[in-house]
C-alpha cells in the first residue's frame, strides 16, 4: 500500500516540475527578448579605444549610446555620434558632428569654415595641421555629415578618405552617458 501512495505522489509532482521548467524557460525567453529590444532600439554599451576624442573622451571610457533620439530628431552640430567603420566589421568610430546636410565645409590654416564663415568652437584640442580632404570645399548632401575628433591631429575622421562624410543611415546613435571610469560617470555634454 505504501508503494502505491509513493507512485501516486510521484505522478502528482511530475507535472509541477514540468510547469516549473516551462515557467523558467518562458522567463529566460522574455529576458532575452527585452535585452535584444534594448540593444537594438534603445541603447548599447560601447568602449572608447584610442585618443581621437581627447580631452572629451579618453581611451578606456565606457559609454551608453542613445539609439532613440535620432529616430525622432535630426543630429545637431557638436553631437558626439557613433558609426561603423566602413572597411572593418565590428569597428565603430566616435566623433563630433561639425558639418550638417547642405553645408559647405573647408579647412584652411587650421580653421574650419562653414559656408564661407569661420566656425568658432572650442572642442578642438589644438590647431589642425592637416586639412585632408577638406583642403578643398566639401559640399554635404541632404543626408551627409562632416565629423571630426576633438584631438584633431590624432584623429581619423571626415578629412580622411577611409571615413569621408557620414550618411544619416550610418549613424548608430549619440554618445549619452559615460559609465566608466567611476570618477567620470555622467551624462555627456554635447552643445
Amino acid at each position: 500500500m505504501e508503494k502505491y501512495e509513493y507512485e501516486e505522489n510521484y505522478e502528482e509532482k511530475k507535472p509541477g516540475i514540468l510547469r516549473e521548467i516551462l515557467g523558467f524557460l518562458i522567463y529566460v525567453g522574455i529576458v532575452v527578448g527585452i535585452t535584444f529590444f534594448i540593444i537594438t532600439f534603445v541603447g548599447q554599451r560601447t568602449y572608447v579605444s584610442g585618443s581621437s576624442m581627447e580631452n572629451t573622451l579618453s581611451h578606456g571610457d565606457n559609454l551608453i549610446v542613445d539609439k532613440i533620439t535620432y529616430r525622432f530628431s535630426d543630429p545637431k552640430r557638436y553631437d558626439i555620434i557613433v558609426f561603423p567603420f566602413r572597411y572593418e566589421d565590428n569597428v565603430f568610430y566616435i566623433k563630433r558632428i561639425i558639418g550638417l546636410p547642405g553645408e559647405t565645409i573647408q579647412i584652411q590654416d587650421g580653421d574650419i569654415y562653414i559656408d564661407g564663415e569661420i566656425l568658432h568652437e572650442s572642442y578642438g584640442r589644438e590647431v589642425m595641421k592637416s586639412a585632408g580632404l577638406a583642403a578643398e570645399p566639401i559640399i554635404l548632401g541632404e543626408d551627409e555629415y562632416f565629423v571630426l575628433g576633438d584631438n584633431r591631429n590624432d584623429s581619423t575622421d571626415s578629412r580622411d578618405p577611409s571615413v569621408n562624410t557620414i550618411h544619416r543611415d550610418e549613424i548608430i546613435g549619440r554618445a549619452w552617458v559615460r559609465i566608466w571610469p567611476l570618477d567620470k560617470i555622467g551624462v555627456l555634454k554635447h552643445q
